[in-house]
């Protein structure tokens, strides 16, 4: 009985996934999310007879405010993340292994971040909780990826959302708000550094078929997040803010990953692979333009702005 082509290669591909399972295990640091929470800020709301919240209570900005909840809110899906992930490799094996243990750190994110935001009432947690409510309902649903472009996704996706929490937190201007994030953000690395090194892997055993995921998935891609309740809105001023943009995402996210797997030198491609990687070097001549007018717009309205004042 013939192997299907997904069994095959989480066989042929198990003993990297292994290696860097073990490698993760090795530099990844324990960490308590408690210690990153400034517990003596907290108080009572109104229903146990303390103080409503108001928005003069936060100290953060309205941006900062936006970012901090689409962060968590994307953190808060996870369920529908792991059902996904476990769908794609499975149970077994240190496939499995990884999936459960990638689920238990990132499950740690949600817990400190929403403790951070409840403790200093940086955002109103009546409209944070029914948010959640909504984006929980509304699930993560990957459109069954075949495990190539899963590969590929995650390593795009994990390291955007690295990118996101950073520099969330440094436009909190909030010291401990900027630690929590930046403390959350290497664990999105490591995670990262697991995909992306698959990804290496599969070029060498798939070349055509991964370069392909590979093109679809930078052509495709949407944060995980996108089914927040106006993300669209959200995004966009986080994007004004400069959190995250279109010029990071060419920059930062999507270009440090094609160096990395070296797509534009890689030979021996068959017509399909080829085909694949001259529908991504247009797409990204596309998006580095779009990216740049993105920027121009933005200056000229900050100008603008400033000339008001």
């Amino acid at each position: 009985m013939s192997l299907s082509e997904p069994t095959r290669l989480l066989l042929e591909l198990e003993p990297v996934a292994e290696a860097n399972l073990n490698r993760h295990l090795g530099v990844a640091k324990e960490w308590m999310p408690h210690e990153y929470v400034p517990w003596s800020q907290g108080r009572d709301f109104a229903d146990l007879g303390g103080q409503a919240w108001d928005p003069e209570q936060s100290k953060v900005s309205p941006i900062a405010r936006t970012a901090l909840e689409v962060n968590l809110l994307t953190e808060d899906n996870l369920p529908s993340y792991h059902r996904e992930i476990e769908r794609a490799f499975g149970r077994d094996g240190a496939w499995g292994t990884w999936v459960h243990r990638w689920t238990a750190e990132e499950g740690r994110h949600g817990i400190c971040i929403r403790d951070y935001l409840l403790v200093t009432r940086a955002v109103d947690p009546v409209e944070l909780e029914r948010a959640r409510m909504q984006t929980m309902e509304a699930g993560f649903d990957s459109g069954d990826k075949q495990l190539l472009n899963v590969f590929a996704y995650v390593s795009f996706q994990e390291l955007a959302t690295r990118i996101s929490h950073r520099n969330t937190g440094r436009y909190t201007e909030d010291p401990i708000a900027e630690k929590l994030l930046a403390r959350v953000a290497m664990d999105e690395n490591l995670h990262m550094l697991f995909y992306r090194n698959l990804v290496t892997a599969a070029l060498e055993v798939s070349p055509d078929a991964m370069m392909r995921a590979i093109t679809d998935e930078v052509v495709g891609f949407q944060m995980p997040g996108s089914i927040i309740p106006s993300f669209v809105r959200k995004a966009a001023l986080m994007a004004k803010a400069g959190i995250y943009d279109l010029r990071i995402h060419h920059d930062d996210v999507i270009w440090p990953l094609l160096r990395h797997w070296d797509v534009f030198a890689i030979e021996g491609l068959g017509a399909e692979g080829e085909q694949a990687r001259d529908e991504l070097s247009e797409f990204l001549t596309a998006l580095d333009k779009q990216a740049t007018r993105f920027e121009e717009r933005r200056e000229l309205a900050r100008a603008r702005e400033l000339a008001r004042k």
